[in-house]
C-alpha cells in the first residue's frame, strides 16, 4: 500500500461506523494530548503472551494493557496477575484495572480498547482478526496469520473495508543483523539477485505420536471455544496445551490448526526473503518439491526440499536445516543465520556505507513500538499484513506442493493456480460456522 493509498483509506473510515481511537494522537492535539498511551487487549494467554509480549507491552512507553482474553480460565487469571503486578510495581502501589475476559466478541465491544494483539492457535487467526477489524481495532496478529491462502485472502479483502493500522507480530526485521542484510541487498552490494537459500529449525522433528485416547476436558477449559472454526475432535491434552503450563504446545503439530515448521519459522525467515527479493506484495511463479508428513495425531510436515521462480528470475530454495536466509547475486552474497550471524563474500560488502540517498533498514523500532507508534502517527506499519499473508502463502505454497506432488503454476494478481483445480481445492479450508462465518 502506497502512502497516498493509506490516506484515501483513512479517509473512508472517517464517514463510516467504525469507532474512532480513545487515543488521540500528538501530533494532532500538540503535547498536551488527552493521552499517550493506546489502550491493547491481549486475545490469547499462552506461552507467547505471557513471555514475551506481556513483558514488553508492560515496558512500552506508548502501550497500555488494559484487557486480557482466553478460553482457559487459569491461563486467563495468569495474565491478569501478571498485567496487574507489573503496573502495580511500577506504580509503587496497588493495581487492579486489567479486566479479563472469555469470549473475545464481547471484549471487541469495549469503546476503551483501541488495540488487540492477537496471540491464539493459528487457526483463530484469522477469525478474530477480520472480527477486531470490523470492530475499529487496529490489529497486531501473531505468526503465522493464517492456516490456508483462501482466508488470508480475505482478510487482506476486509482490510481494505476497515482500514485500521495492522502489523504482523514478527520480531525478525527489527533484527539488527536481519534488517542490515536486507538493507545490502535492495542497495544492489551483490549485484542482481540470482538465488535465495532459506531454511527453518527442525524444532518440532523427531518425535512421533501416535493416535491418543479421549480425555475428560479440563475444568478450567472451555475446550469447544478453543475448537472455534476447526472441525469437533475428541479432547486429548496432546492436541490443545499442556494442562496448567505453558510448554511447547500439541496443536503446533497437527495440521487441523498449524501448518507446522514450514510456516512457523517460515513466517519469520520467509519474511526476510520477501523484503530482501522485494516481492512483498507479490507471489512466485511456479513452485516445485517434495516432502515427508509424520503420522499419527502429531502430522504435519517433517521434511522438505522446495523450489520456488519469481518473475524477476530470482530462485528461491527452501529447507529444514538450519535457521538462515542466504541472498546470491551478480556480484557476490550475503548470508545471515539467526539469531545475529551476518557474513558475506567480502569485507568491502559486509562494511560498506549505506549513502544518504539508499534504502535504510537500520534503528528500525521493535515490532510493539512500531505497531502502537504507527497507530499515534496513523501511518502502515513496517509489516502490515497484507505482506504478512504474501510471506506465508509461499509457505502455504510450497505445502500444496509437497501434498500434491507436482510442479504447480501460481498466478500471484489472481492468487489462484493456473490449470490445476486439484491443487486449487486446496487453497481454501471449510470451517466450522458456529464461532465465526465468513
Amino acid at each position: 500500500m502506497t502512502r497516498r493509498d493509506f490516506l484515501h483509506r483513512s479517509a473512508v473510515i472517517a464517514t463510516s461506523t467504525i469507532a474512532s481511537p480513545t487515543i488521540i494522537p500528538s501530533f494532532a492535539m500538540g503535547k498536551k494530548a488527552p493521552s499517550n498511551f493506546i489502550n491493547v487487549a491481549m486475545i490469547g494467554c499462552g506461552r507467547q503472551t505471557v513471555n514475551p509480549n506481556i513483558p514488553q507491552l508492560l515496558d512500552s512507553k506508548s502501550g497500555r494493557i488494559v484487557a486480557v482474553c482466553d478460553v482457559d480460565s487459569w491461563r486467563l487469571q495468569n495474565a491478569v496477575k501478571q498485567v496487574n503486578d507489573g503496573y502495580s510495581k511500577q506504580r509503587n502501589g496497588s493495581y487492579n484495572g486489567c479486566k479479563a475476559y472469555t469470549d473475545y466478541r464481547e471484549l471487541l465491544q469495549l469503546k476503551d480498547v483501541d488495540a488487540v494483539m492477537i496471540s491464539t492457535p493459528d487457526h483463530w487467526h484469522i477469525p478474530m482478526a477480520i472480527d477486531a477489524a470490523k470492530a475499529g481495532k487496529h490489529v497486531s496478529l501473531e505468526k503465522p496469520i493464517s492456516t490456508c491462502i483462501s482466508h488470508g485472502h480475505r482478510l487482506v479483502e476486509t482490510l481494505k473495508k476497515y482500514p485500521v493500522i495492522t502489523r504482523n507480530d514478527s520480531e525478525f526485521r527489527t533484527l539488527p543483523e536481519f534488517a542490515r542484510a536486507v538493507e545490502l541487498v535492495r542497495n544492489g552490494r551483490i549485484g542482481k539477485i540470482q538465488r535465495i537459500y532459506v531454511a527453518v529449525p527442525p524444532e518440532l522433528n523427531g518425535e512421533a505420536l501416535p493416535p491418543q485416547q479421549t480425555m475428560p476436558v479440563p475444568d478450567e477449559l472451555d475446550y469447544d471455544f478453543w475448537l472455534g472454526p476447526a472441525w469437533e475432535a475428541p479432547y486429548t491434552e496432546k492436541r490443545v496445551h499442556a494442562i496448567k503450563d505453558y510448554g511447547r504446545p500439541g496443536w503446533m503439530r497437527v495440521d487441523s490448526y498449524c501448518n507446522g515448521m514450514i510456516s512457523n519459522w517460515g513466517a519469520h525467515l520467509m519474511g526476510i526473503v520477501q523484503w530482501g527479493n522485494n516481492t512483498e506484495y507479490t507471489g512466485p511463479l511456479t513452485i516445485e518439491g517434495s516432502g515427508d508428513f509424520d503420522k499419527g495425531l502429531w502430522n504435519t510436515m517433517n521434511r522438505f526440499e522446495l523450489r520456488y521462480e519469481h518473475a524477476n528470475g530470482v530462485e528461491v530454495y527452501f529447507k529444514i536445516e538450519r535457521p538462515y536466509v542466504r541472498f546470491e547475486g551478480t556480484g557476490g552474497w550475503v548470508e545471515i543465520e539467526y539469531p545475529n550471524k551476518l557474513s558475506a563474500s567480502s569485507d568491502d560488502i559486509l562494511h560498506s556505507e549505506t549513502g544518504a540517498s539508499e534504502i535504510k533498514f537500520q534503528n528500525l523500532l521493535s515490532d510493539k513500538e512500531d505497531f502502537l507508534q504507527s497507530i499515534k502517527e496513523n501511518k502502515p506499519t513496517q509489516e502490515p499484513l497484507e505482506t504478512a499473508h504474501r510471506t506465508i502463502s509461499m509457505c502455504q505454497l510450497g505445502l500444496i506442493a509437497v501434498q500434491l506432488g507436482t510442479k504447480l503454476q501460481w498466478d500471484a494478481k489472481k492468487e489462484d493456480f493456473i490449470n490445476d483445480n486439484a491443487a486449487s481445492a486446496l487453497l481454501d479450508r471449510p470451517i466450522r460456522e458456529k464461532y465465526f462465518k465468513f
